[in-house]
């Protein structure tokens, strides 16, 4: 309502400055003029009763017609104020909210990447870990595989020293074994067979 206020007293301004306008305009021409004025002496109150009707046409003008458009226009103005504080306030409130969200996104990121490297030095502590078990369960196979095949040569190396040693012994009594004794221990073998019982 202050708007409403100021310009009507700066209305009132302008009437009283045009009132006393019009009074200072009468007066000279009215000492200018006094000859024609007797020429035609109603003349002047017609000027007075045409001053009269545009002041008071003037005072109706701004204080009944353009008072109302004036607060209208105020009001409008001043409703577009507050709209413009209102969405100011609102864009401030956004661009703390965006301020916020982006250094919680920070931080947000800040986490994520400490996650991520703790979660990749876990991985990789497995990766170790299974690899270590994997070469322990190889090198126990490998173990196994080698003592299968230290058995197994025992085995055969056995095998070879007794037919090695049954060869040898082949041999030292095939060298050994004259013909004579040949003879010699088939007949003990046959008379051992005489004097045994049915």
């Amino acid at each position: 309502m202050k708007p409403y206020v100021n310009i009507v007293h700066a209305a009132s301004a302008g009437l009283s400055a045009l009132f006393w306008a019009g009074v200072a305009h009468a007066a000279q021409v009215q000492g200018t003029d006094a000859a024609a004025e007797h020429a035609t002496p109603g003349a002047t109150p017609f000027k007075w009763v045409h001053f009269v009707i545009l002041a008071a046409l003037a005072y109706w003008l701004f204080t009944k017609v353009l008072p109302p458009v004036f607060r209208h226009r105020a009001d409008s103005i001043g409703a577009a104020i507050a709209k413009a504080g209102a969405a100011r306030t609102e864009a401030e409130k956004l661009l703390k909210e965006a301020a916020l969200k982006l250094a919680s996104l920070e931080q947000e990121m800040s986490e994520f990447r400490a996650q991520a490297q703790k979660d990749a030095a876990a991985e990789l502590e497995r990766l170790r870990a299974a690899t270590k078990t994997d070469a322990e369960k190889v090198a126990q196979a490998a173990k196994a595989e080698i003592e299968a095949a230290e058995r197994a040569v025992r085995v055969a190396l056995k095998e070879l020293t007794a037919k090695l040693a049954v060869d040898r012994a082949e041999t030292l009594v095939v060298q050994e074994l004259t013909p004579t004794l040949h003879e010699a221990m088939l007949n003990d073998f046959v008379g051992s067979l005489q004097g045994r019982p049915n």
